[in-house]
């Protein structure tokens, strides 16, 4: 059998979209067949911002990855918290450097998801995801929605719940909040289900394969 790699980048501040990241890698590690790998992108902040901001410590079991990394994988899913509904500016930079890959369309009909954190309802849930997908276009990247998939807990009313139709996601409110236990579940439920990643076959659909 051949192995499918899912690259898994993201950017998390204060760690929420760490938490998120973790699970949509171990969906995307129970699937047979397929190789996944969490990657970080670059912080543009120093120690000293860092620092005031109160941010925590970068995990330092996670690398780094640089944008001709892309190359080595067959999809991907992107992880971001919201900034007045886009991805941040580190992320923004970092797909600013693969412009030698867009040039000559490296990336085009890989498949790829989107998951991200916002601060509260109005903060982009749905824009976050709908903002990040004209970088996946302008690659040529397959855009894979979570759609209704997830089932009743995409129609969860009893509690809050961050994610939507274009992916999992989840509330950071003043930053004591963590992803509930149906957030991670979507979030794991996200990559084993609905991203599917075989170079030879294209986008389908279905599943991983």
């Amino acid at each position: 059998m051949a192995i499918t790699k899912v690259y898994i980048v993201y950017y998390s501040l204060y760690g929420h979209v760490d938490t998120m990241a973790r699970e949509v890698h171990r969906g995307a590690a129970s699937v047979e067949g397929v190789e996944a790998t969490l990657w970080r992108v670059p912080e543009m902040l120093s120690d000293v911002i860092l620092t005031k901001m109160k941010a925590p410590p970068k995990a330092n079991d996670i690398a780094e990855i640089r944008p001709e990394q892309l190359l080595d994988a067959d999809g991907f899913i992107f992880g971001f918290p919201s900034r007045f509904g886009m991805m941040p500016s580190q992320f923004n930079a970092f797909f600013d450097g693969t412009s030698a890959l867009w040039a000559s369309q490296a990336l085009a009909g890989k498949p790829a998801g989107i998951f991200w954190s916002t601060g509260f309802h109005g903060g982009g849930q749905e824009l976050s995801a709908l903002t990040a997908i004209t970088q996946l276009a302008h690659h040529g990247m397959l855009f894979v929605p979570l759609g209704y998939t997830f089932g009743s807990g995409m129609f969860e009313m009893n509690e809050v719940k961050g994610g939507s139709a274009y992916g999992a996601g989840t509330f950071a409110a003043d930053g004591s909040r963590k992803p509930t236990e149906l957030e991670l579940q979507q979030a794991f439920y996200q990559d084993t289900e609905n991203l599917v990643a075989t170079p030879s076959a294209g986008y389908c659909g279905c599943k991983l394969q």
